[in-house]
């Protein structure tokens, strides 16, 4: 199976986070959000990614190595304007096959059963089918008792699903797409249900999913993706005897905790010194800064 990642946002909701560094490169446990969705796709028997790269794409490219690290063959196309989530997909029509290839949002964490949902859609003539699941702030596609979608709303309502940001997709849907222009697929599936087309619905219970777009949703994945420890430690990093971590925390790679240092509810990406004394409250600490004054909710 083939799966696309989309990657070339501009991740202007994570600012400043996302000032110098690509969205799916942001680290959630000392992991960039990519190498879990890579491993998330592998576990479920995906052989060949490509990912579309836009913001920082020399950053992407670079990590992911043509997928030498993975294991697994990985292409970048590289999009000099943004082609949006339709336009990346056209895009790609190179890389696809005679078989269903799968779309997942490259800000996403999620647990839910892909095999399952790939192995509904080859069983349903859809043209194309989205993994669905019922999040109230988002739920704004109706489906019918076939889970056939039948309209696309731009705002929740009840009785509705929402969209996970996994679809399978046909390789014949992106013939529907223009090519070269800015398209966003949601926009593609609304036209083609008002054709009569055949977009479907999977909709998947019981699992766990975290969008990662905004800064209090990237907070709440590192928490999550503790999985009930208080506290991952970058091996590679130096803390002294008399820091202190409480509650909760991630320190990245290569940081250094110095004499009565207290870091609390925090984030510090790779490369951070904290400098002696120092306490550190419900704030992200970006990569390579040097902190000499305490933090209490900020990004530094």
């Amino acid at each position: 199976m083939k799966a696309m990642i989309l990657a070339a946002g501009l991740g202007t909701r994570l600012r400043p986070l996302t000032l110098n560094r690509p969205k799916t490169l942001m680290p959630v446990v000392n992991r960039p959000v990519i190498y879990r969705i890579i491993e998330y796709l592998k576990s479920h028997g995906i052989t060949s990614i490509v990912v579309n790269a836009h913001h920082h794409y020399n950053q992407i490219t670079e990590y992911l190595d043509s997928g030498r690290p993975f294991g697994i063959h990985i292409d970048v196309t590289v999009e000099p304007e943004i082609l949006g989530t339709g336009g990346g997909i056209k895009n790609n029509e190179y890389f696809w096959n005679n078989a269903p290839f799968i779309v997942i949002n490259g800000d996403i964490l999620t647990n839910l059963n892909l095999q399952m949902a790939y192995e509904a859609h080859l069983s349903s003539g859809n043209l194309a089918t989205l993994v669905l699941h019922d999040y109230s702030r988002f739920n704004q596609i109706k489906i019918n008792s076939h889970s056939i979608i039948t309209d696309i709303s731009d705002k929740s309502e009840p009785g509705r699903f929402a969209f996970t940001g996994i679809h399978i997709i046909e390789p014949s849907l992106p013939d529907y797409i223009k090519k070269g222009v800015f398209s966003n697929i949601i926009d593609c599936y609304r036209e083609l249900i008002q054709r009569g087309k055949l977009i479907g619905a999977y909709v998947v219970k019981g699992h766990y999913w975290r969008d990662i777009g905004t800064i209090k949703n990237y907070i709440l994945a590192n928490k999550e993706m503790l999985h009930g420890n208080p506290f991952n430690v970058h091996y590679d990093s130096h803390i002294h005897s008399s820091a202190g971590l409480h509650e909760w925390a991630v320190i990245g790679e290569k940081a250094c905790l110095e004499e009565d240092v207290e870091i609390r509810r925090s984030i510090l990406w790779e490369g951070v010194t904290v400098k002696k004394g120092v306490k550190i409250v419900d704030s992200i600490v970006l990569m390579n800064k040097e902190v000499c004054r305490d933090l209490d909710n900020e990004i530094f």
